[in-house]
C-alpha cells in the first residue's frame, strides 16, 4: 500500500470525478444529474425536472448523485451551481429546477431542444 498525501488524493480524486462529469455530459445530449432517479426522485425539485423532460418526451439520462459522495460535490463545482438538480443539454449547463421550470412555462426549453435537434 502506497501513501499518499490527503491533498494529493483529494486533487486526484476530483480529477477522476471531472472526467467522470465531462463523459456523463458528452455521451449523452440530455443528462440531468439528481437526486434519486427518474422514476424515483429522492426530492421535489429533481422529481420536477425529471417530469418537464418527461412532458416533453425527451430521452435523458439521470445521474444520481446521492449514490457518490464525490459525485455530488463535484458537480457543484463543475458548474459552479450550488444547487441540485442540474441539466445539460448537449454539453451546455442549462441550469437548475427553478430556471428549467421558467423555460418550460415560456416555451424557451421547447425551443432550445428544438434547436439542439433534440425534438
Amino acid at each position: 500500500m502506497s501513501f499518499m498525501p490527503y491533498q494529493s488524493q483529494q486533487k486526484e480524486n476530483n480529477m477522476e470525478t471531472n472526467e467522470k462529469i465531462k463523459k456523463l455530459i458528452t455521451d449523452n445530449e440530455v443528462c440531468l444529474f439528481m437526486k434519486g432517479t427518474p422514476d424515483s426522485p429522492q426530492c421535489g425539485f429533481s422529481m420536477a425536472v425529471s417530469n418537464v423532460l418527461k412532458h416533453l418526451k425527451v430521452k435523458f439520462e439521470g445521474v444520481n448523485i446521492l449514490e457518490d459522495e464525490n459525485l455530488r460535490n463535484g458537480i457543484k463545482a463543475y458548474s459552479d451551481w450550488p444547487t441540485i438538480p442540474q441539466l445539460y443539454v448537449k454539453g451546455e449547463f442549462v441550469g437548475g429546477c427553478d430556471i428549467v421550470k421558467e423555460m418550460f412555462e415560456k416555451e424557451e426549453l421547447q425551443k432550445l431542444f428544438k434547436e439542439k435537434g433534440i425534438l
